[in-house]
């Protein structure tokens, strides 16, 4: 795992708990900004797992010779 993997996942870990803080105290703007947290956090691990893939697809591609 790289670091905006680990990263992305606790962020939209964190905006899902203030969301539901959010549902959980009728607090609507606290529950929009734990939606846009853990939809950013989504993108920044779906960032790192592309990085990932590419890295891992470069080192087979070194091993085969390429």
């Amino acid at each position: 795992m790289n670091k905006d993997q680990i990263a992305g996942r606790v962020e939209a870990a964190k905006g899902k708990i203030k969301e539901a803080a959010g549902v959980l105290m009728d607090d609507k703007d606290m529950e929009t900004e734990g939606g846009v947290q853990k939809n950013l956090g989504k993108i920044q691990a779906g960032f790192g797992d592309i990085k990932e893939e590419v890295k891992e697809e470069i080192k087979k591609d070194i091993k085969a010779g390429k």
